[in-house]
């Protein structure tokens, strides 16, 4: 961890050497983010409630999952870029030195500039949290922290699958955004107003429900039962990285060189 915060330093310093751009760059960052939540508004605005979902309940799902992504945008980025080092060759290098792969490419790029979604979607977290009144629990708190920290494991991990596949096609594959912002568009609503066989997947496979919707039933009084279960409802984000992370560590074994 000690070598993390080092990476995390180095990268802060470089980029704030051209504050102009940094500072526009999270002003623009806030405001992508908030033309979907403009449309959520206006979707609301129109027709009331979803299934019998209200504004804030939806709002809430959407702070969750946006915050989740920024996070993982944010600090998990190097692998999302991880196609350029295997391109240039430079991975090679990475696999000398004595220390993970994975934590070197986990270093190797920040985006601080996320914190524009950051702050658009912590705002919006505040705000529905301010009009649902039953989530102040202690319980209920701690389960939303959860679902915000592994709901960041899931997304790390398909960028991770994602950076995998570099070792045997070079560059990355556009499937993986079907995963990563197409996942996050569809896990910002209750996973119950789609088709069953999407629920299925996105809480078996890659398991967005585990983290949003079946913890939000809990929150939002839609279901009786336990308090500890919706808790580890939420472990499912880093159970989903462990497999992810050995995938990786199948394919850096298999990994060839690009021969630069």
């Amino acid at each position: 961890m000690r070598l993390y915060f080092k990476y995390l330093n180095i990268h802060l310093k470089s980029q704030m050497q051209y504050r102009a751009s940094f500072w526009l760059m999270s002003v623009g960052q806030f405001f992508i983010p908030f033309m979907v939540f403009g449309g959520l508004y206006l979707m609301f605005d129109r027709f009331g409630q979803l299934q019998g979902w209200s504004f804030f309940e939806v709002a809430l799902c959407f702070a969750v999952i946006h915050l989740s992504f920024s996070l993982s945008e944010c600090f998990a980025r190097g692998f999302d870029a991880f196609s350029s080092l295997v391109g240039r060759g430079d991975f090679d290098r990475l696999l000398v030195r004595p220390r993970s792969t994975a934590l070197q490419v986990l270093g190797s790029k920040f985006e601080f500039t996320r914190i524009g979604r950051l702050l658009q979607s912590s705002f919006v977290l505040v705000w529905s949290l301010a009009n649902l009144p039953a989530v102040w629990t202690f319980p209920k708190l701690l389960t939303l922290a959860l679902m915000i920290a592994n709901g960041v494991f899931i997304f790390t991990g398909i960028f991770i699958l994602a950076a995998t596949f570099c070792f045997w096609t070079i560059q990355a594959l556009e499937v993986a955004n079907v995963f990563t912002d197409g996942g996050r568009e569809m896990a910002q609503y209750p996973l119950n107003i789609y088709e069953k066989w999407v629920t299925r997947f996105f809480t078996f496979i890659i398991p967005f429900g585990c983290v949003s919707y079946l913890p939000l039933m809990y929150l939002l009084d839609k279901r009786e039962g336990s308090e500890l279960l919706p808790m580890l409802f939420t472990l499912g984000g880093a159970l989903f990285l462990v497999p992810c992370l050995l995938i990786w560590r199948f394919g850096v074994r298999h990994y060839r060189s690009t021969g630069s």
